[in-house]
């Protein structure tokens, strides 16, 4: 297990004050083609005083970083030489990045007028906010939502919360389980303590873990409504996408909950399992294999899996009690499954993970 050490960051924000940058936008790059000239252009139309854009480029062969530096020379383009996941480049891009506020894009997304400055906004207002997130729409139906903010299950499973729903569903700022890798902002100074993303991560949940470090600690993880980003999301089934997806919601529970509360869980960590391996055997079956993986790369790397816990503890500031109470006890079974499964699942399942929930809030006072 590479990488058990805190990424470590120079707080070259603190020299450039004087030079007025206030916000750096970091875009990780991997063959985005098209959909990353659409995205650039739609930042830079409307760039302000003091925000830099910074494109961390994985190694792309498409020939979009050679297009992105005739293109766009305002933008900062840094070549990672190698494909390091979502984690590690967007690491990279805070690393040369002076801003006082870093913001988080995806490269299929496209921003609307003004989205910018309530992110920003926020933050500024609410010094117990450390996280930011954007009203994020289907790009291909505006009217749609994708996802605001993301919801977290008691299992760790992680969905976009109102996909599907009016665009008009959420319109004030309210505290969300987590914030969305899409589009999302925070306090540069806060990334450097909590060490970034966690780079052993590499795709999928990165999001996720990073808002559960946030929160515990003692941060507030808030959707900002007037911040509306478009984004071309689609459920995609890649070769590796469970063994990620499994692997890192091990992971994150592991490094996040205290062993008292992860044995009242387990329960509802047993109804997850077959849960997943209901999804894997609609959507996934070739790739079956992938589950096992995970398991057996938690147990290979158990050691270092400990070392990032032991980090994650120290810097803990509020009781498992309160990250408990903000878990949700359903699950958009709609968001992965055609309508008669999904109906079913939520007959089985919604009832007993809500009892599991409201047993663990019984003892878990810790």
């Amino acid at each position: 297990m590479a990488g058990t050490d805190r990424v470590q960051f120079d707080p070259l924000y603190v020299k450039a004050n004087d030079r007025l940058i206030t916000a750096s936008i970091v875009i990780v790059n991997y063959n985005g083609g098209d959909a990353i000239m659409e995205c650039l252009n739609s930042v830079l139309s409307q760039l302000e005083a003091g925000v830099e854009v910074i494109v961390v480029d994985n190694l792309s062969v498409d020939g979009s970083p050679e297009a992105i530096k005739v293109r766009f020379p305002e933008v900062q383009l840094i070549l990672a030489g190698a494909n390091r996941g979502f984690g590690a480049g967007n690491n990279l891009g805070i690393r040369n990045a002076h801003g006082k506020y870093v913001v988080f894009l995806n490269p299929d997304t496209l921003v609307r007028e003004g989205w910018l400055a309530p992110l920003i906004g926020e933050l500024e207002r609410e010094a117990d906010v450390g996280l930011v997130t954007a009203r994020i729409l289907m790009a291909d139906d505006p009217a749609t939502v994708n996802t605001c903010g993301n919801t977290v299950h008691l299992t760790g499973i992680t969905l976009c919360r109102g996909l599907g729903l009016p665009e008009d569903s959420f319109n004030r700022v309210e505290d969300v389980g987590a914030v969305s890798g899409a589009a999302f902002a925070m306090r540069r100074e806060l990334f450097e303590e909590l060490g970034g993303f966690d780079e052993e991560m590499f795709l999928y949940m990165e999001d996720t873990d990073l808002s559960l470090r946030v929160r515990l600690s003692g941060w507030r993880c808030v959707l900002v409504p007037a911040s509306v980003v478009l984004h071309r999301y689609a459920l995609k089934m890649t070769p590796m996408k469970v063994f990620y997806q499994e692997r890192n919601r091990y992971l994150m529970m592991l490094k996040s909950l205290r062993w008292p509360t992860i044995f009242v869980l387990f329960p509802a960590a047993v109804l997850a399992e077959l849960i997943s391996w209901v999804f894997v055997a609609l959507k996934d079956r070739g790739n079956a294999g992938n589950k096992i993986l995970a398991y057996r790369w938690v147990l290979a790397n158990r050691a270092a899996i400990f070392q990032k816990r032991k980090e994650v503890q120290s810097a803990r500031k509020i009781s498992d009690r309160r990250i408990l109470r903000t878990m949700a006890v359903k699950l958009d079974f709609g968001q992965a499954a055609p309508p008669v499964i999904a109906g079913v699942g939520h007959v089985l399942f919604d009832p007993i993970f809500a009892l599991i929930k409201l047993l663990a809030l019984a003892v878990v006072w810790w």
